[in-house]
């Protein structure tokens, strides 16, 4: 029986081998013009029937700018569409295109070609071992990835106040999220940047707060409460924003209660907030924390025309009753 270090090493050799066989060292992949991250992803699309950028950059652990870029690549060489989701309009799913299915299908049958001819040279039972091995080695390799993918999402931590690059990544986030989903451009930027930039002037006075989600160091999630630009007492809910990797963590709840139990801490009696209909992930957040519709209308101030709603929540009954007893 080998030692512990020699089977590492036989290992870490036949998998050298395998990567410079399989052609992952050029620069197309399965006799194709498209790299291995495009080729995987074409057969990602083809097996789920229908997906969308998050879920590709979760099985490729690809960065979401590489994603970002590979399906504009696919898209412009015609191999897969872009359609709104029946779901929730905002999101964009992924579907091959005649040419994609065409291109899959050949992938397909390069692949199968390549297993066949080296099952040929091998006899049953390597056959066996080779098929077993492989799909528990890749089992084992994953099981390590979600030990380190969780250790990872509990880091996310929210922390009171400024930090450096806050505005720059408060503005980024709601740019690169609104200019995505609904087409805002460097209007809404600029407007984002600017108020954020002038509330952090303010955050000495006790009646505003900013909260940050933070994760490895970086700012992926914000949100504020602003106690004076109302000018009537209310508290003001702004810059409630996640980045794409922490949404459905549970980050934007924990940013909310910080955020409501302020609210209730400082007695305002109402706090509102300002956003466009369609949001509906959010709409559902508010409403869980008390929040109401309180207004519709057809607006621009973001740059586009859109249905603007303002949400209402009052201060419990129960609090403003505490707050006035002597």
């Amino acid at each position: 029986m080998q030692s512990d270090q020699a089977l590492v090493e036989e290992i870490r050799a036949a998998s050298r081998a395998m990567v410079r066989e399989l052609g992952f060292l050029q620069t197309t992949l399965a006799a194709t013009n498209y790299s291995a991250s495009a080729v995987h992803a074409l057969l990602e699309i083809d097996g789920r029937g229908a997906t969308n950028a998050a879920a590709l950059v979760n099985v490729l652990f690809l960065e979401k700018s590489s994603v970002s870029r590979l399906i504009g690549k696919l898209v412009e060489a015609g191999e897969i569409e872009e359609v709104a989701s029946a779901e929730d309009g905002r999101s964009k799913q992924l579907l091959l295109t005649r040419k994609g299915k065409r291109t899959v299908a050949a992938i397909h049958a390069y692949g199968k070609k390549r297993v066949t001819m080296a099952l040929a040279h091998l006899n049953p039972s390597q056959r066996d071992a080779v098929a077993q091995g492989l799909s528990a080695y890749a089992w084992a390799l994953a099981a390590c990835r979600d030990e380190a993918h969780d250790a990872r999402e509990n880091t996310v931590e929210i922390v009171s106040g400024y930090r450096p690059g806050a505005v720059g990544r408060v503005a980024e986030m709601h740019a690169a999220f609104y200019s995505r989903q609904w087409g805002l451009g460097e209007f809404f930027e600029r407007k984002v940047a600017t108020g954020i930039s002038e509330f952090i002037g303010r955050l000495d006075r006790p009646v505003n707060r900013l909260w940050l989600a933070v994760k490895n160091e970086r700012i992926v999630g914000s949100i504020a409460i602003d106690g004076e630009d109302l000018g009537n007492g209310d508290g003001h809910l702004r810059w409630f924003i996640l980045d794409d990797g922490c949404r459905g963590s549970g980050a934007g709840r924990r940013l909310m209660s910080e955020a409501m139990a302020f609210c209730d801490e400082a007695g305002f009696p109402a706090t509102q907030l300002w956003t466009f209909k369609g949001l509906d992930a959010a709409r559902r957040l508010y409403e869980s924390f008390g929040f109401t519709l309180t207004r519709e209308w057809e607006g621009a101030q973001w740059g586009a025309t859109m249905t603007e709603q303002q949400f209402t929540r009052r201060l419990p009954p129960s609090t403003a009753a505490n707050q006035s007893t002597p």
